[in-house]
Formats: C-alpha cells, sequence, structure tokens
C-alpha cells in the first residue's frame, strides 16, 4: 500500500497565485529561445499532411511491428546484448521524466528551467513517448531535443510515441540507439492496398554530420552521453528494474517485444513501466494488446512480476489513479505528457470509477482547464464577455456538473446559468450520465489533431508537468512539479502531486 504525501503549500490546489495564474515575474525560459522560435501550427494543412501515417495505420493496419522486428534484428546483429538491459549498480538513484516535450517552441522551453532546478542531482532523465513533433524527423532533433536540453548534465534515454513513429521511427533510432538504417514498411495487401502505398510517407534522408555536430555543441560533454540498446529497453539496479516498451502508432506492441516483456519482468524485484501510451487515463482502461494475444497491463498486474507503478505518454496533462489489484496490492498508473506539447483539458475527465474520486489526482485541475479553455474559445469564437469564465466560475461549474470538490477551496456563489451551459458545452460530464446532443459539442469529440491548436498557447500559465523519482532501497517516491511559465515558479517549481511507495 501506498502512503500519499500532501503536495507543498505553494501550488495549484491552494491558489490560483500557485496556478500562475498571476504572474509577478517573467519567466527566464525566454532567454532559451533560438532567434527564430519555430512557428509550430496543427493548423496548418501541410503539418497535418506530414502526420498522415497515423491515420493511414488505424485504417489500413499499423505496420509498426514489422518496422520494429527488423529494425531490432539489425540492433542484434551489431551486438546489442539480447537482453536490451542497462546495468546501473548504485541501489539509490534517481530521475526525471517528461513526456511529449518536442514541438520546439515556448510551451517546450517553458519547462526547462523548473526541469533543471526540481531535477537537480538526478542521475538521468527519460522522455516517455513524442521527443520529436510532428513527425519525427531526423533534422528537428537539434532544435527540438539537443538545444533545449544543452543544459542537463546527465544521460537522458527515451520511449518512442507515435508522432516518433511517423518517419518509420529512423530519426529517434539514429538518435538514441546510434542505428542508421531505413526499415521500410512491408507491402500492404489487399484491395485498398494503393492507397497506403501511395500515401504512406517514408522517412526522408539522416544527415549523420549535422546530428553529430548538434550532440558535440549542445550535449557533447562525456557525462551526457548514453548507450540505449533499442526502442525499448530495462535499465537494472539493485533496488528497481525500470522497463521502457515502445507502442508505435496504434498502442500495439509485436509478439517478440511481448516475450521480452514478459522475460524482463520475471523476478521479485519491484518494478516500474515506461510506456508511450498509459494504461489507465480519463478514467478508461487501455491495456496495450500484445500481437498474438495478452495485453502489457496483464503482465503488469501479474502479482508474480512485482509491478509498483506504470508511468504513460502520449496525454498532454498529469493524472493518477491509484488501482487495487485482486491480491491487495496497489499499483499507482500514471499519466504525464505535459512536458511541453499542447495541454490536453482535464475538465473532460468524468467522475472517476476506477478508483474513488478523492484517491485521483490530475494537473490541471479540472476547474482550471475549463478557465483556460473557455477563455481560448471565448477568444476564437469572439465572444469574451460571454465564453470566458474565471478559475472560480470554472471550478463551480465543474462541482455542480460532476458533483465532487473540485480542488481548489473556493467559498463562492453557486455557479450561474451561463458557467454551467459554457462547462457543458465543452464537455465537463454531468455526472456519468450522456449529455444532450445539441450540447454535444467540440472538446470532447473533435480529434485532437483539429483542437489542439486551441489549447497550445505561448503565455502563462502553461500547466506544463514533469516527475522527478527518488530510489532508495526501500522507497520510491514520485513528485510531480508544475511548469507554470511564470518567473516566480522556476526556482521552486509547485509540487502538484507526491506518493510515496514502498519498495519491500
Amino acid at each position: 500500500m501506498s502512503a500519499e504525501v500532501p503536495p507543498g503549500p505553494d501550488n495549484s490546489r491552494t491558489s490560483e497565485e500557485g496556478a500562475g495564474w498571476a504572474c509577478g515575474r517573467r519567466g527566464s525560459f525566454h532567454e532559451l529561445l533560438p532567434d527564430r522560435v519555430p512557428d509550430f501550427s496543427w493548423r496548418r494543412p501541410s503539418v497535418l499532411w506530414r502526420s498522415r501515417n497515423d491515420v493511414l495505420a488505424r485504417l489500413f493496419g499499423d505496420p509498426a511491428n514489422a518496422i520494429r522486428r527488423r529494425c531490432v534484428a539489425s540492433l542484434r546483429e551489431r551486438g546489442t546484448p539480447a537482453a536490451f538491459t542497462v546495468h546501473r549498480p548504485a541501489p539509490e538513484f534517481s530521475f526525471a521524466l517528461v513526456g511529449d516535450p518536442g514541438e520546439g517552441d515556448r510551451s517546450q522551453y517553458a519547462v526547462v528551467p523548473p526541469l533543471l532546478h526540481a531535477a537537480e542531482g538526478t542521475d538521468f532523465m527519460i522522455v516517455a513517448s513524442d521527443v520529436i513533433y510532428p513527425t519525427g524527423d531526423a533534422g528537428d532533433y537539434p532544435e527540438k531535443f539537443f538545444r533545449p536540453y544543452k543544459d542537463y548534465p546527465a544521460p537522458i534515454y527515451a520511449v518512442p510515441g507515435n508522432h516518433d513513429w511517423y518517419d518509420g521511427l529512423r530519426g529517434f533510432l539514429h538518435v538514441f540507439c546510434g542505428l542508421d538504417e531505413n526499415c521500410s514498411p512491408p507491402p500492404w495487401r489487399g484491395p485498398l492496398a494503393f492507397i497506403p502505398r501511395r500515401l504512406w510517407r517514408h522517412s526522408g534522408a539522416v544527415d549523420a554530420e549535422a546530428l553529430a555536430e548538434a550532440r558535440r555543441l549542445y550535449r557533447g560533454a562525456p557525462g551526457q552521453q548514453a548507450a540505449q540498446p533499442g526502442p525499448y529497453w530495462a535499465i537494472d539496479t539493485p533496488a528497481l528494474r525500470i522497463i521502457g516498451i515502445d507502442t508505435g502508432i496504434t498502442g500495439r506492441l509485436d509478439r517478440d517485444q511481448g516475450r521480452w516483456l514478459r522475460e524482463v519482468s520475471g523476478g521479485p524485484k519491484p518494478k516500474l513501466l515506461v510506456t508511450g501510451k498509459p494504461l489507465y487515463v480519463d478514467d478508461g482502461h487501455r491495456p496495450g494488446a500484445i500481437e498474438g494475444g495478452g495485453t502489457v497491463d496483464e503482465i503488469v498486474q501479474d502479482p508474480a512480476h512485482h509491478y509498483v507503478a506504470a508511468i504513460g505518454g502520449d496525454i498532454h496533462n498529469y493524472q493518477r489513479y491509484p488501482v487495487r489489484t485482486g491480491d491487495g496490492r496497489t499499483i499507482q498508473y500514471i499519466v504525464s505528457g505535459g512536458g511541453g506539447a499542447f495541454m490536453h483539458a482535464t475538465h473532460v475527465i468524468p467522475r472517476t470509477r476506477v478508483v474513488e474520486e478523492d484517491e485521483f489526482r490530475c494537473y490541471p485541475l479540472r476547474g482550471d482547464s475549463l478557465s483556460r479553455y473557455s477563455k481560448l474559445y471565448g477568444r476564437w469564437l469572439r465572444l469574451p464577455g460571454f465564453f470566458e469564465l474565471t478559475p472560480e466560475e470554472a471550478t463551480a461549474a465543474v462541482e455542480h456538473r460532476l458533483g465532487i470538490k473540485a480542488g481548489r477551496g473556493y467559498r463562492g456563489p453557486a455557479a450561474s446559468r451561463r458557467a454551467r451551459f459554457v462547462a457543458a458545452v465543452l464537455g465537463v460530464p454531468r455526472n456519468g450520465r450522456p449529455r444532450p446532443r445539441f450540447l454535444r459539442l467540440p472538446v470532447r469529440r473533435v480529434p485532437q489533431r483539429f483542437r489542439s491548436e486551441l489549447a497550445d498557447w505561448d503565455r502563462p500559465p502553461f500547466f506544463k508537468s514533469f516527475l522527478r523519482l527518488d530510489v532508495t532501497e526501500s522507497h520510491l517516491r514520485i513528485r510531480c512539479f508544475a511548469a507554470t511559465g511564470c518567473g516566480d515558479h522556476e526556482t521552486s517549481p509547485p509540487c502538484e502531486d507526491e506518493v510515496m511507495i514502498p519498495l519491500r
């Protein structure tokens, strides 16, 4: 059983200032920005077109399993250990985890100063999903990976996300695994196979010299180097085994990776899973299918494997579900994808049934999420006077519709009709009951590729987040820190959630 430690006094649960709604000082991340900040927007047809492999994989079949098998075979031929394991002898260590960072714009750089302060003294960092947006191209790594994390002094490992796969994982494998090979997909078959054959976006050329120069310029210190064995891997220590899996485009594992996962999960040592797709998210269960049968979560919940937590990226916020298993254990299922990309709304998460609502944690709070989205949609629809809700109004509307206490302790009046209407339009569920058809509007039902530009802003509060994990021989401590973009929070970022997990 895990023992929860209350967050510190200055965070979004205690005040609007802690959430970043009132910034006293401009963030120093502006000084880190390149001279020309990428004008990144999902509104652009060219960006959507470059990301078309996601749609093709879901309609005509995901070739990631076949591509991964070919690439892993190439890694094995050059001598990569069969167990794909990195051994670290220290029984006590710390590491940082940041999910879905790679847009290369202000929202990514806003995370860097608080990350460097909160992660001081950590032994390594893990990027959980979507290192590079929009399509994982090798040419984007200098400005979207090497440059932002140039001052992080320790090695960085990563598990790929779906966007890293849109170039066939070529850029990721070159940068993290030193594999320069184009593992092209197998030919599609069937009457409509001509569509994916013609439209599938293949990876471009890799400029190895440019990447080597970027590494030398930004992350060339000896202590920053890492030898990652493959797209999936394990970091084995005396106290904890950290296992990272590659979930491809659609979240499935190939049979070879599934076999490896079962093998590396064996034994009494406590384990932590890092995955590109979360297993519990938005009060739903996504167990993660494995080719040939079985699921990732079956492996995690098997008492013989001794998993204590599973952390996934892909969804751009923070969520935590302490799920109790049939044999009385508690596994902490965490979503941590707030490392730099646009924010996925938390106000669309229903009153939780996976765990009791008072055990569930999310960041941003549902009320802050609704307030931010109301301001964006108010500006977009040119109805700011009607549509925009203050954090207090939004919190009251969330409490009314979900029947919960929504985090921050306001004592204001009940939600107004206007606030309740805006909350309904923007997707706040009504105590789990379906909304009337005329209110089933934008946020929940429109795919993220069409709403994300509305949820990516350049002014505080950014509502980004990252994790720091500290391991001793007896405990694993996980803390979620906020990156608001406010200068006041950079040297001492708010701790939004904390959990202590016994390892014995």
